[in-house]
């Protein structure tokens, strides 16, 4: 079983998206800079949906287009549809990502449709992003619990994730949106979508609001995963979850990963450094316990 861990930083997109207050450009890739400094090599960078609906992800092109290249950097951006996939094309994206869910009434009270639905909508991004040889992820929402209907079968986890797989994504990441999720449950979703897919093409989407992130974390190494979301300072949350603490931390993900041996190539020191440049930016103190606890900062 391989002892590298692959990071896929959401910060600067999942992270950011749902601030209210705006985050320009420039602060978006002072952010990013830092990240590939620490040694970061996967930046969901941007968003290519109307700035209408996600006011945040405005000026998501010119991010794109001013990130330094190289370095093995892959840069990836959320794409609901194929205007928003022509854009990314554009502005030259590597990777991206559609966006799919466990929850029918997720599904319902959100797009108006149901998931198969919803899964055929991408169908035709699938198709263009193919035909210009650029990798689709694949993200599956409310695997661990749904703020409508509660638990979520694990079977229909799998089920979802299995359709994403086949109608071509590449990498499925799968997401506890409102962060009820513990370990036991985790074993359960990942038994059921280990029967449909290999480990090498599932992740790991934790959040944190109920403490359990990186004991799911663990469960979800110990099942054979080894790639996993993060946002770096615990940026994010759901707007679906009351006291949503958001995703987990990187640097405490990284603290984990150093901690039981496994390899990240990310620097904890300078990704402590990028989490304090955002969260100075935004006028707040990280969520990272870690990074706290290296600045010698009590706990909130």
């Amino acid at each position: 079983m391989s002892h590298t861990v692959k990071i896929v930083e959401v910060g600067p997109r999942d992270g950011l998206q749902n601030e209210k207050q705006p985050v320009d450009v420039a602060t978006k890739l002072g952010l990013i800079e830092r990240l590939v400094a620490a040694g970061v090599r996967h930046i969901e960078a941007a968003s290519f949906v109307s700035p209408k609906w996600v006011p945040q992800m405005a000026g998501s092109a010119e991010v794109m287009q001013s990130v330094v290249r190289g370095g093995g950097v892959v840069y990836s951006a959320l794409t609901p549809n194929l205007q928003g996939l022509e854009a990314a094309i554009a502005a030259g994206c590597d990777e991206v990502a559609v966006f799919g869910a466990a929850s029918e009434s997720f599904s319902q009270r959100n797009i108006n449709c149901s998931i198969r639905e919803s899964l055929e909508r991408f169908r035709t991004v699938l198709e263009v992003a193919a035909a210009h040889s650029l990798p689709v992820r694949g993200y599956v929402s409310c695997v661990l619990g749904c703020p409508y209907e509660g638990p979520i079968a694990p079977e229909k986890v799998a089920e979802v994730a299995y359709m994403m797989r086949e109608m071509g994504c590449h990498e499925i990441s799968l997401g506890d949106t409102i962060g009820r999720g513990h370990p036991a449950s985790t074993r359960r979703m990942l038994d059921a979508c280990l029967l449909k897919l290999p480990a090498a093409q599932l992740a790991g989407h934790f959040h944190d609001t109920y403490g359990m992130a990186i004991a799911n974390t663990v469960a979800a190494l110990d099942m054979g995963l080894r790639t996993f979301d993060s946002s770096v300072s615990g940026l994010g949350g759901c707007p679906y979850a009351v006291g949503a603490s958001g995703n987990v931390a990187t640097e405490d993900v990284v603290y984990l990963l150093d901690g039981l041996g496994y390899e990240t190539g990310i620097d904890l020191a300078k990704l402590v450094e990028a989490g304090a440049f955002i969260s100075a930016a935004l006028g707040r103190a990280t969520a990272s316990r870690v990074a706290r606890a290296m600045a010698g900062t009590p706990s909130a």
